[in-house]
Formats: C-alpha cells, sequence, structure tokens
C-alpha cells in the first residue's frame, strides 16, 4: 500500500476516535443523572461521577505521551487505551450499584489519554501553518460524535429486554453501544492505523535551514539525495534533539574534508551514531523552563477555565431543566443534538478563519463571546424571569452563547501551545495540556453540582475566572505568536 493511502486512512482512523469519544459523552450524559437517581444515589455523585471520567485521563494523558515521545509510535498506546474504554462501558452496562458506576467511569477515563499521543503526532505531521485547520477537522469530527449521539440515544431509550443477567432498558443501553463501538474500533486501529514518518515536519526543517543560511553550492549538488536526509540536520541537534544523526556543521566539515584525498568523506557518518540517551527527546528537558513561560502559562489557563466554565454549566443544565420545562432524557438528548450542529458550525468557521488571522486573534474573540456569555447566564439562569416562554427564551440564548464561544478558544489554545512549545516533547506537552483541562472538568462539575441551589455563587466565580483570563490574555498578547526560527534554534540549544 502507498504511502498516500497509509496517511488517509491513518487520518480518517484519528477521525474515527475523536468521532467516539463525542458520540460517548452525548449517549451517557443525557441519562446519567436519571440513571443514578434510579440506583439511590445522592445529588453530589452526579458531579463525582463526572468528574471520574476526567481524573483517570488527567493522569494516563502525561503518561501517554511520555511513551510516544520516546517510541514515536502511537498505534500500540491507542489499542491499549482503548481496552479501558472497553471495560469502562461494559462496567456502566451492568451498574448493579453507585459505586460499580463510579468506578466505571474512572476506567473509562484512562482511555481518553491517548488523545496526547494523538495530538503529539498531528503536530509533528503537519506544517505550523495548517496545524489550526487540522486541530479544527479533529475536533470537528468529536463534535459530529456530539451531534449523532442523541440521535443514538433516541432509539436507545426504547430498550427493555434481558441479556442474560443483565437488564437493557434505557439508562444501562448505553454502556452496551459504546461497549460494542469501542471494540470495533480496535479492529479499524489494527488494519487501518499506521505510525508514519513525520514527512511535513522534514520538509518545514529544510525550509528552515535555507532560512539560516545554508549555501545553495551546498544543496544543489546533493538536492535529490539529500532531500530525505536534511529533515534530520538541524544545528541545534547536537544538543541530543530526537532523530539527530548528522549535524549541519558536520556536513560543512565533510566538504572541507574531501581535499585530503582520504576517505574522510565518510568520516562524518562514522561520527552519527548516538546513544539511546544522545537521541532521547527528553534529554536536558526542564518541566520549569518549558512550562513556566508567560504564554504557556496563558495558554494553559485558558485551558483550565473555558473548560471548567465549560463543564459546570453542562452539570448545572440537566437539573435546571428538570426543574424549570420537566425536561426528560428525550429533550435533553435533542437539546443537546442542536448544540452539536452549532459546534460542528463554529468550527468550520473557526477552521476557514485560521487561515486568514492569527491564532491569538481567533482566541480573543473567543474569550470575548465567553465574558458576555457569563454575564447573560449570570444575570438571567441564576434567577429566571418571567413566565415559561420568557425563562425558555433566555435559556436558549445563555446555551448559544456559551457554545458559539467554544470553537474559537479550543483551536486558538491548542494549535498555539503546539507552537510555543518544543516539537520533540509535544506527546507529553499535550498530556500536560490535557491533563490540566481534565482538573477543570474534575473541579468543574464538583464546583456546579454542589451549588446548584446557589446558582449566584457558581456563576459569580466562573465570572471572576473569565475576568482574570481576560486580563492575562490582554497582558501577554504579544507574546502569543510561534517563535521566531533563531529563538527555536536557540532553545533547542538550551535543552
Amino acid at each position: 500500500m502507498d504511502y498516500g493511502r497509509k496517511k488517509k486512512l491513518t487520518f480518517f482512523t484519528i477521525g474515527l476516535i475523536f468521532l467516539l469519544s463525542g458520540v460517548e459523552y452525548a449517549v451517557i450524559l443525557p441519562t446519567i443523572w436519571k440513571y443514578l437517581q434510579t440506583l439511590e444515589a445522592p445529588s453530589y455523585f452526579l458531579g463525582l461521577t463526572l468528574s471520574a471520567f476526567s481524573l483517570s485521563g488527567l493522569l494516563s494523558g502525561p503518561l501517554f505521551g511520555h511513551l510516544s515521545d520516546r517510541t514515536r509510535t502511537t498505534k500500540k498506546i491507542i489499542l491499549f487505551a482503548n481496552f479501558f474504554e472497553i471495560v469502562g462501558n461494559f462496567m456502566y452496562f451492568m451498574g448493579f450499584s453507585k459505586w460499580l458506576l463510579l468506578s466505571s467511569r474512572l476506567v473509562a477515563g484512562i482511555g481518553t489519554g491517548a488523545g496526547s499521543s494523538i495530538f503529539g503526532f498531528l503536530t509533528r505531521s503537519t506544517a505550523p501553518e495548517d496545524r489550526s485547520a487540522v486541530f479544527a477537522a479533529a475536533m470537528v469530527c468529536r463534535q459530529v460524535g456530539l451531534l449523532i449521539g442523541p440521535a443514538f440515544n433516541i432509539f436507545l431509550r426504547l430498550c427493555d429486554f434481558k441479556l442474560g443477567p443483565f437488564v437493557v432498558n434505557t439508562f444501562t443501553a448505553p454502556g452496551l453501544f459504546m461497549c460494542l463501538l469501542w471494540i470495533l474500533l480496535q479492529f479499524a486501529v489494527v488494519f487501518m492505523y499506521w505510525d508514519l514518518p513525520p514527512v511535513e515536519r522534514g520538509k518545514k526543517t529544510s525550509n528552515t535551514e535555507n532560512e539560516h543560511g545554508i549555501e545553495e553550492e551546498e544543496e544543489e549538488g546533493d538536492n535529490e539525495a539529500d532531500d530525505e536526509v536534511k529533515p534530520l540536520m538541524r544545528s541545534h541537534e547536537l544538543a541530543g534533539s530526537y532523530g539527530s544523526l548528522v549535524a549541519a556543521d558536520s556536513h560543512k566539515n565533510h566538504t572541507a574534508a574531501t581535499p585530503d584525498g582520504t576517505s574522510n568523506e565518510i568520516t562524518p557518518y562514522s561520527e552519527a551514531p548516538v546513544s539511546p540517551e544522545a537521541s532521547s527527546p527528553f534529554k536536558n528537558f526542564s518541566p520549569t523552563r518549558e512550562f513556566l513561560r508567560e504564554e504557556v502559562v496563558v495558554l494553559l489557563a485558558a485551558q483550565f477555565i473555558t473548560l471548567f466554565n465549560q463543564t459546570a454549566l453542562e452539570t448545572m443544565v440537566t437539573p435546571l431543566t428538570q426543574k424549570y420545562f420537566n425536561y426528560g432524557e428525550l429533550e435533553n438528548s435533542l437539546m443537546y443534538c442542536l448544540c452539536g450542529v452549532e459546534v460542528i458550525a463554529g468550527f468550520l468557521f473557526v477552521r476557514w478563519l485560521s487561515r486568514r488571522f492569527a491564532e491569538r486573534v481567533i482566541l480573543a474573540v473567543g474569550l470575548s463571546i465567553c465574558n458576555i456569555s457569563c454575564v447573560w447566564c449570570l444575570i438571567f439562569l441564576a434567577n429566571p424571569l418571567g413566565d415559561f416562554p420568557w425563562q425558555l427564551t433566555e435559556f436558549v440564548i445563555g446555551v448559544f452563547l456559551q457554545v458559539l464561544g467554544l470553537p474559537f478558544v479550543a483551536v486558538a489554545q491548542v494549535s498555539l501551545f503546539s507552537k510555543v512549545t518544543s516539537e520533540k516533547t509535544q506527546g507529553f506537552s499535550q498530556g500536560v495540556r490535557r491533563s490540566v483541562g481534565g482538573l477543570a472538568t474534575i473541579l468543574g462539575p464538583l464546583w456546579a453540582g454542589g451549588l446548584t441551589d446557589n446558582m449566584y455563587i457558581m456563576m459569580g466565580v466562573m465570572m471572576v475566572l473569565l475576568v482574570l483570563l481576560t486580563m492575562m490574555l490582554a497582558f501577554s498578547y504579544k507574546r502569543l505568536v510561534e517563535p521566531s526560527r533563531e529563538e527555536e534554534a536557540e532553545s533547542g540549544d538550551s535543552c
């Protein structure tokens, strides 16, 4: 099979992974509240169960990312992670007690850690100028899953039969359904996923070398032979970067050594073998130097605050619709379906914008929308005004604004983060970013679950966090850009 076909199938499989993650979220969230009620769980158990899923993902993300950086493979990691999704969803289907339900989400959440490896793979496989569009496309796949998930729920709610000792009904059917889908995905990964070499990264590196002034006379003579070698020949690779075989300075030594008349042309290659320690992407890696930079802190804060607010509002929505509108699982599923349509349109729009505007501009627009949304919810959702039509209108506008801002912030911050952090340890960095988001999705439901009767306090803290993030963005706006090639080289030398 040729490389182009392998690449298409691999990216298609990645899309399926994000699709199923969205489907799982959409089929479980609308029914889990009443599922817990049938198991006589107290109200705070909703927040605990939702947070358990994020907790295990928070812990597994950096681990899987670290493994992918060291091995430069993701296929085995994905297969291993999906196993936890299969087991966790089967436990959810069993549902004998509220503690088993809590444990099921804890186990399934481990599988989400593979996302850090996938984002690292996508970073290494795309040029910086195309990265926002690629990440947006991956996120669209998840949103498509969020869209079609409620449609599956419409049919799953009709299940009412026994499967051996297990009861298949409205609440247990989503677990069985997702277990079967993750099993099918395992076969897709086995037969349709390849650990591809970072071809696009090589092209970008070659251009980088030209910008650093490699003489054209040296390149013209070996243009065809060196096309595949030059991506591995950065001047800063001597510092121990991944894939270092021959340094750029060695190439110059090779040219200067030929007048000796001996076999000096192979001398650089005799020096090329690098020990595993020297070729390790984590050689001299410093987490404080990598993550405690102003621009990185701002992006991690954006990840945390937006996800904290989002999950807090999502936790609050189902009890709120039950309280004011008497919505059940069908109405909630339709509501999430409509939100999915809006989010998909938003991601496609952001994908188009990303080719015309810088990521920091898109981030600023998204944060402005989030501020407007939080102000609206603080005024109209904390204590709905008017009769039923007015309350429903206020609720719809608040949800619309909240969903509208998500694609702008999500795409901009993940794309910028991939550019301001080291490419050779991208899997681990993406794992850290996703862990920060996982911490937010743990605290968000816990915060909202305990304050459903104190909406002003709950949403007031959310507003304060957004104001803080807005100030951070304003002060650090000039630094939210991709580092220049010279800065990248200096960074590589310092590491």
